[in-house]
């Protein structure tokens, strides 16, 4: 969304966590942010390979920086989990979980506790840089978040000069964000018919999503898609070997991007 050129942006996501941390970062900038970032390192004492090489902290780039940052981690994220959204220290400790976390990821238990265990990686000069570049951006583009299911989002204002882009779950793979039943075939049926409505207002939208892998299917969208000769599916060819949690046996993923509307 940051990329896209528009007199306004609105970013709605379902994971309210989310949307409070993209917040916390536009209201207080890239400096502010990132000066009380290094706060919460310092107190628990995590790494800062900005700093500090890995030598230093006992550890090595292959194996990473998790033997150091295990116990300290495991302290940010007990404290985190016992205090509140509208506590001071939350999102500031809640982007250092994520910094410092297995894949960067947020994932919540049923009992509201994030949960995911330390990872290879720290707040290292890379994501400095992304986090600054970022936070730069939402300050200077008239960006709004919102934190709504995708049923009880109002489009009913929008028209053909908006543009619509859609990143669901993905209905046939797993990952943090479709555990627990949070993506399942009914509200992918129920997306697909929402962009069928925006279509019929000659509103311009893009899906992404997944054909197939790992042996399964999409038959839903895979329907859809016959069933709509006018949509263009534009296969693409990423490669995620380098993810943690890739695995080498997998077969490729026909992830695609569909499109109402031709180049």
């Amino acid at each position: 969304a940051v990329n896209v050129t528009a007199q306004k942006i609105i970013c709605n996501d379902s994971e309210a966590h989310l949307i409070g941390l993209l917040e916390k970062m536009k209201s207080d900038g890239a400096e502010k942010f990132s000066r009380e970032i290094d706060s919460v390192i310092q107190t628990y004492n995590l790494s800062d390979t900005t700093k500090y090489n890995y030598d230093f902290y006992g550890c090595n780039s292959s194996a990473g920086l998790g033997k150091h940052n295990r116990e300290p981690f495991l302290r940010l994220r007990s404290h985190f989990n016992s205090i509140q959204s509208a506590d001071w220290a939350y999102y500031y400790e809640l982007f250092a979980l994520i910094a410092y976390a297995f894949n960067n990821q947020i994932r919540f238990n049923s009992n509201g506790e994030y949960n995911l265990p330390v990872g290879k990686r720290d707040f290292n000069s890379r994501m400095r840089k992304k986090v600054n570049d970022f936070s730069a951006v939402l300050q200077e583009k008239k960006i709004e978040f919102v934190n709504q299911n995708f049923e009880r989002f109002d489009f009913s204002e929008l028209t053909s000069a908006d543009f619509v882009y859609a990143d669901p779950p993905y209905l046939i793979t797993r990952a943090t964000y479709n555990e627990k039943n949070g993506w399942n075939e009914e509200l992918e049926k129920k997306l697909l018919a929402l962009l069928d409505s925006l279509s019929a207002r000659n509103i311009k939208f893009a899906l992404s999503n997944v054909l197939s892998t790992d042996g399964k299917e999409n038959s839903i969208l895979k329907g859809w898609l016959s069933a709509h000769g006018n949509y263009v599916c534009h296969h693409l060819d990423f490669s995620y070997r380098n993810s943690n949690y890739h695995k080498k046996s997998a077969t490729k993923a026909d992830e695609v991007l569909v499109t109402n509307y031709k180049k």
